[in-house]
């Protein structure tokens, strides 16, 4: 038979479909069908498209399955909906997926059974992607392996904003098999409310999460609280000192926020570590005295960002200019050190030996009591010492 056989896996998923499938529904993986036909028996459920991507599985269904409320695609996870304009922006209450979770053992590929080299690669993808084929409400049930790691599906679940019950586990011979059911979180539902679209988890920080989203035809960066993280009230307060900044064209252009995140136009660029690899000596000039001239517009203002000692991820360096992010630490002192700070960066071995490489050398020494110099008078002339050194 040219169809996925059902399982254990299957007829245990089988029985939550029965609960929970509501609406229009989306059955990822379809394999002998069961999912799609046992979701078609509910008075709760109106429409199915049961996809796979495997064509002798989808002519075999087509071919001996005959439900109207059924219609079965082929279809790659979600690749079928960018493509077919018919399908395009199309979203569903309820999404099912039985993946294939096994660890890649074979050579040849068995599609139904193996998830990716480590089993959990098929899963990460479906979860990238599938907020944007769900709605506000809608829910998603989904059934995995303990031999998939547990841990990196809750990882992945999390870094899309998701949240989820673990409705049964149940062990059957070497393995645990977990059925979840997951929906969209309240942040998720609020950033979409406000028209944030296509949220891509991008990196995570100490204290916080940064996610990439569309607003308004523009690339937006969304900052979320890390709930792993001690610390309070840092979005409030990054918030506060980027109003601040702004003014003074400082930071990344803030759009709006919220006490649980705040969104800000995106920026594309390289680190300063990255620049200083494959930029020449007149660029760098350029980059190195506009952030000066930067940091010394916060010690004017008595606001001190911290990590400027250490900013190889708290500069980003694009075609216009410098720009400084993360200002979660920011905070009023009558002694800012930004200036001072960044001074004793570029002259840490490695920065020095990058600057040295294109042609810009450094007098340590002299460095080091221009600013001394300028800590007991922070003014622009002994601003002007410190940039001339850089040369």
């Amino acid at each position: 038979m040219s169809t996925y056989e059902p399982r254990e896996d299957s007829m245990l998923l089988k029985s939550y479909v029965r609960q929970h499938a509501k609406g229009s529904v989306l059955d990822i993986g379809t394999g002998s069908g069961i999912q799609a036909i046992t979701a078609a028996k509910s008075r709760k459920v109106k429409k199915i498209i049961a996809t796979d991507i495997q064509r002798s599985i989808i002519n075999y269904n087509k071919k001996n399955i005959k439900n109207k409320k059924i219609t079965f695609i082929i279809s790659d996870l979600f690749q079928i909906f960018k493509r077919n304009k018919n399908l395009m922006n199309k979203k569903f209450d309820t999404i099912i997926f039985n993946p294939p979770y096994l660890p890649q053992e074979l050579k040849l590929k068995d599609l139904t059974l193996e998830g990716g080299k480590k089993g959990y690669e098929v899963i990460e993808k479906f979860l990238n992607k599938v907020n944007d084929f769900l709605k506000t409400n809608g829910i998603i049930l989904i059934i995995f392996s303990s031999l998939t790691k547990k841990e990196k599906i809750d990882e992945f679940i999390k870094n899309n904003l998701l949240d989820f019950k673990e409705l049964t586990k149940k062990h059957i011979f070497f393995e645990d098999l977990y059925v979840y059911k997951i929906n969209k979180s309240a942040i998720l539902k609020n950033l979409e409310q406000k028209g944030i679209r296509n949220l891509r988890y991008f990196a995570k920080g100490k204290r916080g999460f940064i996610f990439t989203g569309n607003y308004k035809n523009k690339k937006v960066a969304v900052k979320i609280k890390n709930p792993e993280s001690r610390a309070i009230f840092r979005i409030n307060n990054e918030t506060n000192f980027l109003k601040i900044l702004n003014k003074k064209n400082i930071g990344p252009k803030l759009l709006f926020s919220d006490k649980d995140y705040l969104i800000y136009e995106f920026v594309d660029g390289y680190f300063i570590n990255d620049y200083l690899k494959i930029n020449e000596k007149e660029n760098i000039k350029r980059m190195l005295k506009n952030i000066f001239e930067q940091l010394f517009v916060m010690d004017k203002l008595k606001i001190n960002k911290e990590e400027m000692s250490h900013p190889v991820k708290h500069i980003i360096i694009n075609k216009k200019k410098p720009v400084l992010i993360d200002f979660e630490r920011a905070h009023h002192t009558i002694k800012p050190g930004n200036v001072t700070q960044f001074c004793d960066f570029l002259i840490s071995n490695n920065i020095k030996t990058a600057l040295k490489n294109n042609k810009i050398k450094i007098d340590n020494k002299k460095v080091i009591t221009l600013a001394k110099k300028y800590k007991k008078n922070i003014n622009k002339n002994n601003l002007n010492k410190i940039i001339n050194e850089f040369k």
